[in-house]
C-alpha cells in the first residue's frame, strides 16, 4: 500500500471543533481557534458493524429535508419506531420512507405530495432494512 493511501480500516480524520456554537440568527464574533477535535465517525456512527452509508435517488422525501443525491447514515441495529425514517424493502425493492404504525397496519409515507402512502398488505414481502440516523447534504 502506498504511504499516502488511507487504510480502509481507519476512521475518518479528526477535524477541529470550534469552542462555541454557531448562531443562526444575528452575527456574533467567532473564535479564531478550535479548542478540541471531533471525529465524524464517533459523532455519526453508534454501531460501526451495522452502519451503512446510502445515497438517495429521487425526491420523495424532500419535505423532510432529504434530497436527491444526499448521503444517509443508516443503522441496521436500531429498532424501527413509529415516525422513524427507514430504508424498507417492499417486494424486493428498496425504498426510503417514514414508517407509521396505525391500527390498520404499517404505512410507508413519503414526504412529497406527489407520492401516495404505501399501506403494507399482509401478503407483501416487507422488511425494515435499517433506520436513518443522519442525513448529509451539500448546501
Amino acid at each position: 500500500m502506498h504511504p499516502s493511501t488511507p487504510d480502509s480500516t481507519q476512521c475518518c480524520a479528526e477535524l477541529p471543533l470550534a469552542d462555541s456554537s454557531l448562531p443562526a440568527g444575528f452575527p456574533s464574533p467567532a473564535d479564531d481557534y478550535a479548542g478540541q477535535r471531533i471525529s465524524l465517525d464517533e459523532h455519526l456512527i453508534r454501531q460501526r458493524e451495522s452502519t451503512f452509508f446510502m445515497r438517495v435517488a429521487g425526491d420523495s422525501m424532500r419535505g423532510m429535508g432529504i434530497f436527491d443525491g444526499d448521503l444517509l447514515v443508516v443503522d441496521r441495529s436500531l429498532p424501527a419506531a413509529h415516525g422513524c425514517v427507514v430504508v424498507a424493502v417492499v417486494d424486493g425493492e428498496f425504498t426510503l420512507k417514514q414508517l407509521l404504525r396505525t391500527p390498520d397496519g404499517q404505512v410507508l409515507r413519503a414526504a412529497h405530495p406527489d407520492y401516495p402512502d404505501l399501506h403494507i398488505k399482509p401478503e407483501q414481502d416487507f422488511s425494515i432494512w435499517g433506520v436513518v440516523t443522519w442525513n448529509i447534504h451539500k448546501v
